[in-house]
């Protein structure tokens, strides 16, 4: 692994070592704390957009693993604006050891990582957002186990970036993706036809409806995000007339699988997307899994620094 920048483009065999991995170094943090495996080590941190898990998970698996992490805003960088995408990637490849960018658009962490002599980590883009995708894939595994091929997993809501790692990482683990969006907010076709193709060797099933109630019959999980993210804030009172029909309410889950558990990458905007009742409820995980983002991260990196 150079770099880290979509969950498509590892097979089934090194997303489920990376899986592995970061259940490992979790058992290892909470029983006698990591080994030092990051020792003189430093990633810096691009942002974009701005973050809480993301920066503080980043953070804290560094420090967690003996190495430190520098934080680079947007100010400071000003990436392919005040200094071109090539000239920020090839001077920080000589003063830290990694990159991790949260960006808005997918072509500058593909621009850093092209000019990068050190390992990019897409950290979000507007594509998709493959560190979440390890931390939700890794919450599944903890909760159904190893073997769960043929689980359903559903996606109600808008097919944005977290849906596009969610169904690539669900197609690579045998698991059976269904997204239920309203006309207009489908997940991008290219994130699909790389589904459909990693599918065919997977036995995963793909179904994309617009009928959340649908979506969630036999779900497994149920999974749901913002209805308006980062950078659309324009479409924010068109969006809120569109989307509520796809609330993730105690209705919606009682028509899942009994022991369905419920998902959101957070930040949640309550009682939109996903009521209190449920994000609160027994069938929420959206706190593990934001936990776990800290543990699939380290993972990420122990493959990139070449210390697992």
């Amino acid at each position: 692994m150079k770099d880290f920048l979509a969950i498509s483009d590892y097979s089934s065999e090194e997303i489920k070592d990376l899986l592995d991995i970061a259940l490992k170094l979790k058992k290892q943090c909470f029983k006698k704390g990591n080994k030092k495996l990051f020792k003189g080590k430093v990633l810096g941190m691009i942002f974009q957009k701005p973050s809480l898990r993301t920066r503080i998970s980043f953070d804290m698996a560094m420090r967690h693993c003996g190495g430190d992490a520098l934080y680079l805003s947007p100010s400071e960088i000003g990436l392919g604006k005040r200094e071109s995408i090539a000239d920020v990637a090839r001077v920080l490849s000589g003063y830290v050891h990694a990159l991790m960018a949260r960006v808005f658009d997918h072509a500058h962490v593909l621009e850093l990582a092209k000019w990068s002599e050190i390992p990019v980590v897409n950290g979000l883009s507007d594509y998709n957002h493959p560190c979440q995708g390890m931390a939700d894939a890794l919450t599944i595994v903890e909760k159904f186990g190893k073997k769960s091929k043929g689980l359903n997993v559903s996606y109600v809501g808008d097919g944005n970036n977290v849906a596009v790692s969610l169904m690539h990482v669900s197609a690579k683990l045998g698991w059976n993706f269904t997204i239920a969006n309203p006309e207009g907010y489908d997940i991008v076709p290219e994130a699909v036809t790389i589904a459909k193709k990693i599918a065919k060797e997977t036995g995963s099933k793909l179904k994309f409806i617009s009928d959340p109630h649908e979506a969630v019959k036999k779900a497994h999980v149920i999974y749901t995000d913002t209805w308006t993210s980062m950078g659309q804030e324009e479409e924010t009172a068109k969006r809120e007339l569109v989307f509520p029909p796809y609330q993730v309410n105690a209705k919606l889950v009682s028509e899942a699988d009994k022991d369905v558990i419920v998902m959101h990458c957070l930040p949640a905007h309550r009682n939109h997307e996903l009521t209190d009742e449920v994000a609160d409820g027994p069938h929420s995980v959206i706190f593990p899994q934001a936990h776990n983002r800290l543990h699939a991260q380290k993972a990420i990196l122990a493959r990139l620094f070449e210390v697992a």
